[in-house]
């Protein structure tokens, strides 16, 4: 594979090693000269001294046959346009870090689906930790899906009802119950819903208000 990441920082500098290590092309963009010298005797020649928010720089560096380009900058906005240009440019898969989670949402409408937040996995591991947390996004995947788990409270608007058939926005689906003994269970008519019961969902990000109130019911049953 041929992998392209913008920015030189810690977070580039350790992925491009892990990468180069596992046998595949990577080439580093940095545009501070000093920083890509240091990377150059790290890294070799897998180095390139520019700003990737212009065109030219990700056309030189072959932005047109890599098969993923990572724009892992500290700067959200710089990464929004790296993947923008390389959107346009070629078929590689942009993926962004995200400094700010409040942009993620500006990323997915201009059809940057993968993106990273370091604050968001830090909460969501927090939130995974807390035993009256009610919802907790799990994973994030491609076309702006993720996976979340819901925990029924006693008055969930689904208790006493079956997983199959639940109304649910579009292209949302439980994957997965988990019952108040920790038995994961295949959803199925036979399963009825009851309090503290998990219903693991694959749902769109932009549904996550609406799948908290139809899975657990009104917000002020969501405080912890």
């Amino acid at each position: 594979m041929y992998l392209i990441i913008v920015g030189g920082g810690k977070v580039g500098f350790f992925l491009a090693q892990e990468l180069i290590e596992n046998n595949h092309e990577v080439l580093v963009i940095e545009k501070d000269v000093a920083r890509a010298e240091q990377l150059h005797e790290a890294l070799g020649g897998s180095v390139l001294s520019g700003d990737a928010c212009e065109a030219s720089v990700l056309e030189g560096a072959g932005v047109g046959r890599a098969d993923l380009i990572l724009a892992v900058t500290g700067d959200d906005e710089d990464n929004f346009v790296v993947c923008e240009i390389a959107r346009f440019y070629g078929s590689a898969r942009p993926i962004a870090r995200i400094n700010n989670p409040q942009n993620d949402l500006v990323f997915k409408r201009r059809g940057i689906e993968t993106t990273i937040s370091a604050t968001e996995a830090i909460l969501s591991q927090i939130e995974q930790e807390l035993p009256d947390t009610q919802f907790v996004p799990i994973m994030k995947l491609h076309h702006g899906l993720e996976l979340v788990e819901l925990k029924l409270n006693s008055v969930s608007p689904v208790i006493g009802n079956s997983p199959i058939g639940l109304k649910l926005p579009s292209e949302s689906h439980v994957a997965l119950i988990i019952d108040s003994d920790g038995i994961p269970k295949i959803p199925s008519e036979e399963i009825e819903l009851s309090a503290n019961d998990s219903l693991v969902l694959i749902t769109r990000v932009e549904n996550r208000s609406l799948v908290r109130q139809l899975i657990i019911g009104s917000s002020q049953d969501l405080d912890t």
